[in-house]
């Protein structure tokens, strides 16, 4: 994507997903959506380990369907939803229990018109396995450099930290119980005063999808411009904003 535009990935996707549902003539139908908050099991099923945001309950995933194709959201604010397209579309994104509604059924109607495919969460094993495969193909491509994790998924901070040396991994998160810890020899920083810090100081900037929906990913990408840094963002809630967008993603185990 061409980093010098002023409008941001989300704000460029909702225009774009409009245009598509008027393409497609889905905006002025009667078709419902159903978007609905998933249990800890029901989403990500029972990895190995325990301290994942959502089986902790910090996060939740909601669950959009839309004609049978369905898709997922992060979220630390779940809202239940039951209405027509048009309704989401003209939602105004001022919180994240919005961006998150938004968001998840915009994916679900991108994988119902086959922009996308793969928009539901791994489970069991997989985040495990996911972790250790973004880790390793960030270090084919950039080999031994600094890499900045924004959002404290464990299992993926213990592979960069194993990959690349915790010495050149920088961590940012903003759950109050993290901050200021160390996870896998990296010290936890604060991401509401030291992302800017973070993507300064590292060469490629790794981001949850689920920035889009708590309302920190247009300050993240801000900074990523002006400090001209390689990025990815992973995870499934990001897969409508950058298939229409052509922001960098990466989801290896991403479910269908």
């Amino acid at each position: 994507m061409d980093q010098s535009t002023d409008i941001f990935p989300l704000e460029m996707a909702k225009v774009r997903f409009e245009k598509i549902t008027r393409e497609n003539r889905l905006s002025d139908s009667d078709i419902s959506v159903l978007v609905k908050t998933l249990s800890p099991e029901e989403a990500i099923g029972v990895p190995g380990r325990r301290d994942f945001p959502i089986v902790e309950g910090r996060e939740r995933v909601i669950e959009a369907d839309f004609q049978g194709a369905k898709a997922h959201a992060f979220t630390d604010a779940p809202k239940e939803f039951i209405g027509k397209l048009k309704d989401v579309i003209s939602m105004p994104l001022e919180n994240s229990g919005e961006r998150a509604i938004f968001i998840a059924t915009m994916n679900a109607v991108l994988k119902h018109c086959k922009f996308i495919e793969t928009t539901l969460h791994c489970k069991d094993e997989d985040p495990e396995r996911c972790a250790v495969e973004i880790s390793m193909q960030i270090y084919n491509t950039l080999g031994s450099k600094k890499v900045g994790l924004i959002g404290l998924n464990p299992a993926i901070l213990e592979a960069l930290s194993k990959t690349f040396g915790p010495e050149n991994v920088r961590v940012t998160d903003l759950n109050g119980k993290n901050i200021g810890s160390v996870k896998y020899g990296v010290n936890v920083w604060d991401g509401k005063t030291m992302t800017e810090r973070l993507v300064e100081e590292s060469d490629l900037v790794l981001m949850t999808g689920t920035t889009l929906v708590n309302g920190t990913f247009e300050k993240i990408w801000s900074a990523i411009r002006r400090y001209k840094k390689d990025y990815l963002v992973y995870g499934v809630t990001s897969a409508g904003v950058c298939s229409l967008t052509g922001v960098n993603r990466i989801c290896p185990y991403g479910r269908k």
